[in-house]
C-alpha cells in the first residue's frame, strides 16, 4: 500500500496566530511535526500542505517538501483533499498529521496505518484512555464511544456514554472512557468522497467534522494508543510543551 502524510499546517489559527513558527526547544513545531512523521518511515511521501509562504519557506529551508493550498479550507481533511487532487493518482491511503503536535509518536503513526490497510477499512484514527476526571468533562477534549469490533459509534464534546447512579467525580473509576486522539487515516477514494459531503446536524450541534462522516454512514476504524500527545493551541500549552521535551531528556 502507498501512503502519503500530510501535515495541514496554517498559519492564521485565531487563538495562536503563527504557531506552526514557534521555536520548541530550538526547532520550530512544524520541523518537528514533520520529522516524527519521518521517523515512522511508513511513508513513501511526507508534505506540509500551508497557505502561508513563511511556512512554506520554512518546510523547505530544513529541507522539507511543503505544497500551497487554499486558504479557505474550513479543515485539514479539505486541505489534504486538495493535495490528493493536486498530486494525482499513485496512493491508496492519505494520513492526516495535525500540525500543532511536535511529539506525536511514531508508533501512534505505525498503527494508524495498519489500521487503514485492512480488508474493509475506510476511515481509521487514534483514541487514548482518559485517566482523569478533569480530561473526561473538558468540551475541549472531544471523547468516543467505541464498539465491540473496533469502530466508533460516536464522538462528543460530552463525557460519553452517561454512568447512570454514579457520582461524577468517580465515573473515570466506574467505566473505560476514551479521548479522541486528531490524526486521521482515509482511503484515496474516501477522502474525495467525504469532502463533498454536506454539513450535518451532528457535526453543526458538537463542531466535529467526523460526525459528518458517521452521519452520511462511512466507518471509522478505532485503534487504541498507550502514548499521550501534547497538542499546542495556545500559547499557553507552549510551557506545557517545553516541559515534555524536557521530560524526554
Amino acid at each position: 500500500m502507498n501512503i502519503i502524510g500530510i501535515i495541514p499546517s496554517r498559519f492564521g489559527s485565531t487563538r495562536f496566530p503563527g504557531k506552526p513558527l514557534i521555536d520548541i526547544g530550538g526547532m520550530s513545531m512544524v520541523e518537528r511535526v514533520y520529522r516524527q512523521a519521518m521517523t515512522s518511515d511508513v511513508f513513501d511521501l511526507v508534505v506540509v500542505a500551508t497557505d502561508d509562504k513563511r511556512i512554506f519557506d520554512a518546510v523547505t529551508l530544513f529541507g522539507g517538501k511543503a505544497v500551497m493550498t487554499d486558504s479557505s479550507h474550513p479543515s485539514g481533511t479539505d486541505r489534504c483533499a486538495e493535495v490528493i487532487a493536486g498530486i494525482g493518482d499513485g496512493f491508496d491511503a492519505v494520513v492526516n498529521i495535525q500540525g500543532d503536535e511536535p511529539f506525536i509518536h511514531p508508533g501512534q503513526i505505525r498503527l494508524l496505518t495498519e489500521a487503514i490497510a485492512e480488508e474493509g477499512a475506510q476511515i481509521a484514527t487514534l483514541v487514548k484512555r482518559i485517566d482523569d476526571e478533569e480530561e473526561l468533562f473538558n468540551p475541549n477534549q472531544p471523547k468516543v464511544v467505541v464498539s465491540a469490533t473496533g469502530e466508533a459509534l460516536y464522538f462528543s464534546r460530552q463525557a460519553i456514554p452517561y454512568v447512570k447512579s454514579v457520582e461524577h467525580n468517580s465515573w473515570s473509576g466506574s467505566h473505560v472512557f476514551f479521548k479522541h486522539i486528531g490524526i486521521y487515516a482515509y482511503r484515496t477514494d474516501v477522502l474525495g468522497e467525504i469532502t463533498r459531503l454536506p454539513q450535518g446536524k451532528l457535526e453543526l450541534a458538537e463542531s466535529l467534522e467526523q460526525l459528518r462522516w458517521l452521519e452520511h454512514g462511512y466507518r471509522i476504524r478505532v485503534r487504541e494508543t498507550p502514548f499521550e500527545t501534547v497538542a499546542i493551541d495556545t500559547p499557553d500549552d507552549l510551557g506545557k510543551a517545553l516541559q515534555f521535551l524536557l521530560s524526554q531528556d
